[in-house]
């Protein structure tokens, strides 16, 4: 009894200590099943007892120290009592049974589930005309529930995807890069596009696809698309924040450091800035208003009085938690934008219409790059860097499939020299053009041995010789001006990026379309003819080429007169 005595006292004082705040039913049930080792200790509860009985009391009647620990409510028909003894009353020294804890709870939620909150249901469509729009607690969806996604690649063919309530844009995009034998080179994105709104924006690798797909409108859709410029940032960091847009380093009058600038943004405890004069779209009008901005951790910010950073002169404009950022793709008329470097902050929750945009509108491209990357750090922070750097310290599984595509390393392609007995990088620029001009005259002269020796002459090839650039995942055939430049803005404006396709003015010639510095530039690839033979060149003639094919494989090793190298190839996957 002693022993019993002092445990169940001892568990008393540690009670009456948590009765200063809320009792927390779950560290009461805990600490009662501590005293589990003495099971002849039973709780048993009379008739007479009313449902306000303390679960511990002292056998005085006064309490520990004044203090009681909260009652546990019962059910009003529900009273569990001792079926030997209907009538005993309750030993108020000894604790009541952990399973009658238990069993009191379960009926509580029995008897009364309308005390429980209610959740809005997100699919009010899918319930029937008798249906409640409220959720209960058990028909919540659960992560092994499988849900319905159809994703669209860039010709307009739908897949429907099965995926798991839990699944990410990531888990999506590797399933759908080894069903469709792409390519696995962590560029691939899934898209939010929004028809009726003109917006889309890449889902980060990291967000749920069900929950997004939940607020998206029927005429919404999932896109399969490259997207280069993704974590291009974490690479060249001063490519995306001009230092006139950079607050720190306007008032320290320093350069950056690319390091301080990446840790200034993934570190949650400091405080960057990006500031700048933006286009704003008039609430119900047509109208356009030129404001100073600030992006910060908490929000979205214009002044009221010029370019005025007091707190009273500021105004919240939208908050980074609640929104995402969205590209606008309807060109400036639909909204007689200023420019057409626009962008729209959209609500994340819930179906959005037109009056609850943000649209907005930057001087230029880079502008517009640097206040959409900023708006992602400052939202996602250290999780884009988890993301950007997941793919390169985890080996995934080898699929069953194979790519029908070498992959193209970029650190790889350096000029080389193999005139000697063994290879040698070349450093020096000069060396390097020489030794490119010396190679493009190598491969013309091969291909006179090979005509003289009786193969296929380029001006007269043969069905297959003409036709193999077209397979190629770079080339796209008959596409005009405008379409390159979209296909170019969709999938990242980053230095390399590049496509050939054919020559609208020049039914002979092609036509290679370029990014750099985030501006699209197109070079003409004209035929020349010499000694009864066709071949390619950019530089009218200087360096040939028998083929396309040639021609792209040594333009990703040497820039040559192009502002930089072939690096990414924008392509176009279909279903």
């Amino acid at each position: 009894w002693l022993i019993c005595q002092s445990d169940s006292i001892s568990f008393s004082f540690h009670a009456c200590f948590a009765a200063e705040d809320d009792v927390d039913l779950e560290a009461l049930v805990n600490d009662m099943a501590s005293l589990s080792s003495y099971e002849s200790i039973y709780a048993t509860c009379g008739t007479q007892h009313s449902d306000s009985t303390p679960l511990l009391h002292r056998t005085d009647g006064s309490g520990l120290h004044g203090n009681r620990v909260a009652p546990l409510p019962q059910a009003p028909s529900n009273r569990v009592t001792d079926p030997r003894s209907p009538t005993q009353k309750l030993r108020r020294s000894q604790p009541m049974h952990i399973q009658a804890v238990r069993r009191l709870q379960e009926e509580e939620l029995q008897v009364r589930p309308a005390s429980l909150p209610a959740i809005p249901n997100p699919f009010p469509e899918l319930c029937s005309p008798s249906g409640s729009p409220v959720l209960s607690p058990g028909s919540l969806p659960q992560p092994s529930e499988s849900h319905i996604i159809k994703v669209f690649s860039e010709d307009g063919v739908g897949k429907v995807v099965e995926v798991p309530a839990d699944m990410t844009a990531r888990d999506v995009c590797q399933f759908l890069v080894y069903k469709n034998h792409c390519l696995d080179d962590n560029c691939w994105s899934l898209v939010e596009h929004h028809s009726l709104l003109g917006l889309e924006r890449c889902l980060e690798d990291h967000e749920l696809v069900v929950p997004v797909q939940a607020c998206m409108s029927p005429e919404s859709k999932f896109l399969f698309r490259k997207n280069y410029a993704k974590y291009e940032f974490f690479r060249n960091p001063l490519n995306f924040f001009p230092e006139q847009m950079v607050a720190w380093c306007q008032e320290t009058n320093g350069s950056i450091p690319q390091s301080r600038l990446l840790q200034n943004f993934l570190n949650s405890s400091s405080c960057p800035e990006i500031q700048g004069f933006l286009y704003m779209k008039e609430t119900g009008r047509k109208s356009w208003k030129k404001l100073y901005m600030f992006l910060r951790r908490s929000g979205l910010y214009y002044s009221t009085k010029g370019m005025s950073k007091e707190p009273r002169h500021l105004q919240l404009l939208s908050d980074l938690e609640e929104s995402n950022v969205f590209t606008v793709t309807t060109g400036r008329k639909m909204h007689n934008a200023p420019t057409d470097y626009q962008f729209c902050i959209k609500p994340s929750k819930g179906r959005t219409e037109q009056k609850e945009l943000k649209m907005l509108c930057a001087e230029d491209e880079q502008s517009r790059t640097c206040w959409m990357t900023a708006f992602r750090l400052l939202k996602f922070g250290i999780l884009l860097y988890q993301n950007y750097k997941s793919p390169h310290q985890r080996k995934t599984a080898i699929s069953n499939f194979t790519t029908p595509v070498r992959s193209v390393s970029e650190n790889s392609l350096v000029a080389m020299d193999f005139s000697g007995r063994t290879g040698r990088v070349i450093d020096s620029p000069v060396e390097a053009q020489s030794a490119a001009m010396e190679e493009g005259h190598t491969w013309r002269k091969r291909s006179q041995r090979m005509n003289v020796l009786g193969s296929p002459s380029p001006l007269h090839p043969s069905p297959l010789s003409s036709v193999i650039h077209r397979t190629q995942l770079w080339f796209h055939g008959r596409i005009m001006r405008e379409e390159s430049h979209r296909m170019i803005m969709q999938q990242g404006q980053v230095d390399g990026l590049f496509l050939l396709r054919d020559s609208q003015s020049n039914p002979k010639a092609f036509v290679l379309t370029l990014c750099h510095h985030q501006k699209i530039k197109h070079f003409q690839i004209l035929p020349f003819e010499e000694d009864s033979q066709v071949f390619f060149s950019l530089d009218d003639g200087f360096t040939k080429f028998t083929d396309l094919i040639h021609l792209v494989e040594f333009y990703q090793l040497n820039r040559g007169i192009l502002p930089c190298k072939l690096k990414h190839p924008c392509t176009m996957v279909a279903f």
